[in-house]
């Protein structure tokens, strides 16, 4: 592991523990609260996160994504707390290897994506922000239902 691989690293688990705050007593009710019509869903955020951790991350580690992601993954009922959590651990635990994996020379390559041809440190920066970006999200919905219901 380099030293750019390792704060990649370190900024990414800053970001999985605020997330585990954020949702380690989120009831199952609570995933499909929304604020207003127009507004996201928790579970929404949630799967959304993992689709980008499992299947978008994986080109910029240098791997494939998953051939058997469901394509009605993002925001779909069906799937519970339990497994987009776990989903979410699975996307942890590749992206943690695929840093392991990757030297500074790789860090330097350019990939090509939707922000144009940029630094794979650039993409992989991008997406572990995303961590972060989303537990506030939800934070934020959690903060807005419990002053609307008056709850605790």
């Amino acid at each position: 592991m380099t030293v750019k691989t390792k704060m990649i690293k370190d900024f990414a688990q800053i970001g999985f523990d605020r997330l585990g705050s954020a949702t380690k007593t989120l009831k199952p009710e609570q995933l499909d609260w929304k604020s207003c019509t127009q507004a996201n869903t928790i579970r929404w955020i949630l799967t959304h996160l993992s689709e980008e951790l499992n299947v978008a991350l994986p080109k910029f580690l240098g791997e494939a994504p998953p051939k058997d992601w469901p394509k009605d993954y993002v925001g779909n009922p069906k799937y519970k707390m339990e497994k987009i959590m776990a989903d979410i651990e699975k996307g942890h635990r590749k992206l943690n290897a695929g840093l392991n994996k990757l030297t500074n020379d790789k860090l330097d390559e350019e990939v090509e994506a939707w922000a144009g041809k940029k630094p794979r440190e650039f993409y992989l920066m991008l997406m572990v922000s995303e961590i972060v970006h989303h537990e506030g999200q939800i934070a934020a919905i959690l903060g807005v239902e419990k002053r609307i219901k008056g709850t605790k």
